[in-house]
C-alpha cells in the first residue's frame, strides 16, 4: 500500500480525533488500515464504547446509522454516502403496524440490517451472530422477524417454541448462492468444509458443515484442523480469512459473491471523508430517540 496514503490517514486521524470502523465485506485495502474490522455486531459494540470524537464508518448506511444511534453526541461520517443495503428497505413501518394489529403478544425483531426508521418501530434488534440468543430471551410468543426471510427461518428452526411471522426481504448476495453451485464446489473440493452465512437459503444451510455470522465463519476456519473451505458469504471476508490463515485454502461457490454497495468504499473516498468529515450521518431527533431503544436492548440481551 502507498505509504503516503497511510501517513496521510494517520495524520488525519490524530488531527480529527477519529476512529475508522470497517466491515469485513469492504475492500481488503480499506480493511487493512481500519482501526477496527468486524461484523455488524462487533462494530456496534465498538461504536458504543469508542472515545474518539469522530467515527468514520466504512460500510453501508444502516451501519453508520447504528453507530450514530449509539453515539448521538459524536459525529459519524460515512466513507461513501451512496453505499446502501437494498435489504434494509424491504420492510415498511406500515407493514409492521399491520402485523402488530393482527397479533397479540408480539415482538418485532429487527435484524440490524434495517433502517433507523424501522428500528424505531421495532422492539429489539439482532445480528446474525446473536439472533438466536436474543430471540430466545424475549418473553413474547409471536415474533415478526424483519427484514430478512432466510435469517428469520434459520432462527425459527432453532426456537420451535416461538411462532414466527416472516417478511419477504433478502440479501441478494446470499440469495444468489444456489445449493446446486455449492454441490458442484463440493465435488471439485471434496476435502473442503462448507461454511455458510445464515442469510443463505435453507437448502444451502442444510448442506453446510457450519452456519454462522461473518466473524463466526472466520473463527471457525481459524480454529479448525481442516485446511480447505468453501465459503458461502460475501467475498470481502476472504481478506481476513487469508490474513489469519495463510496456509489454508478458501474457495467461493464458483461465481462472484459480491456486494456492489460494500465495494463503493474506497481509499480515496475514505481520505476525503476524513479531510472534510462529510458526509455526516444525521437522523431526526424523534427517530433517534425511538430507534436506539431496540439497539440497546440487543446489547443487553446478547451479553
Amino acid at each position: 500500500m502507498d505509504n503516503n496514503i497511510l501517513e496521510r490517514i494517520e495524520q488525519l486521524k490524530k488531527e480529527k480525533n477519529a476512529v475508522i470502523l470497517a466491515h469485513y465485506y469492504v475492500d481488503g485495502k480499506v480493511q487493512q488500515l481500519a482501526d477496527y474490522v468486524g461484523d455488524s455486531y462487533y462494530l456496534a459494540k465498538v461504536a458504543a464504547k469508542t472515545e474518539a470524537e469522530n467515527i468514520l464508518f466504512c460500510g453501508v448506511s444502516f451501519m453508520g446509522e447504528s453507530a450514530k444511534l449509539l453515539n448521538p453526541e459524536k459525529r459519524v461520517v460515512m466513507a461513501d454516502r451512496s453505499a446502501d443495503c437494498p435489504m434494509a428497505h424491504m420492510i415498511t413501518p406500515e407493514r409492521i403496524a399491520e402485523v402488530r394489529a393482527e397479533y397479540d403478544d408480539l415482538a418485532v425483531v429487527a435484524y440490524v440490517n434495517s433502517t433507523a426508521e424501522i428500528k424505531a418501530v421495532s422492539d429489539v434488534c439482532v445480528t446474525s451472530s446473536n439472533a438466536v440468543k436474543v430471540v430466545s430471551r424475549i418473553a413474547a410468543k409471536n415474533i415478526f422477524f424483519v427484514p430478512d426471510n432466510n435469517l428469520g427461518r434459520y432462527v425459527a428452526k432453532q426456537l420451535p417454541d416461538k411462532h414466527f411471522i416472516f417478511n419477504d426481504g433478502y440479501c441478494h448476495v446470499h440469495k444468489d448462492i444456489a445449493a446446486a453451485d455449492v454441490q458442484k464446489a463440493k465435488e471439485l473440493h471434496p476435502e473442503a468444509l462448507v461454511l455458510t452465512h445464515p442469510e443463505c437459503s435453507m437448502e444451502v444451510l442444510e448442506i453446510s458443515d457450519f452456519v454462522g455470522s461473518t466473524s463466526e465463519i472466520i473463527d471457525y476456519a481459524t480454529g479448525s484442523q481442516k485446511n480447505t473451505f468453501i465459503i458461502c458469504t460475501e467475498m470481502g471476508v476472504f481478506f481476513e480469512l487469508m490474513q489469519k490463515n495463510p496456509d489454508k485454502r478458501f474457495y467461493s461457490v464458483g461465481h462472484r459473491q459480491f456486494c456492489p454497495n460494500m465495494k463503493k468504499v474506497t481509499l480515496e473516498g475514505l481520505v476525503k471523508a476524513l479531510e472534510t468529515l462529510e458526509p455526516e450521518v444525521l437522523l431526526p431527533p424523534e427517530i433517534m430517540e425511538k430507534a436506539v431503544v431496540p439497539l440497546q436492548k440487543m446489547l443487553e440481551l446478547a451479553e
